[in-house]
């Protein structure tokens, strides 16, 4: 899995920390920087949460463009 670069920056747009981000979302800091970092593929209703707090789309986020899909 890739870093998933466009969910800090827009995170980091915000001027939102990890802990602030996770606690809005009800998760743990460490799940936010596993996000993040490519580590751990979150549950779509994770990815909704998260698009709700940072004013994105699931597309803006979390789809990704290699090959069309």
């Amino acid at each position: 899995m890739a870093k998933n670069l466009r969910m800090k920056a827009a995170r980091a747009a915000l001027d939102l920390s990890q802990d602030e981000l996770a606690k809005k979302v009800k998760v743990t800091r460490q799940t936010i920087s596993a996000v993040e970092n490519g580590d751990y593929n979150p549950t779509i209703n994770l990815c909704i949460d998260i698009c709700r707090v940072l004013g994105k789309t699931l597309d803006e986020l979390f789809w990704n463009d290699e090959g069309g899909k």
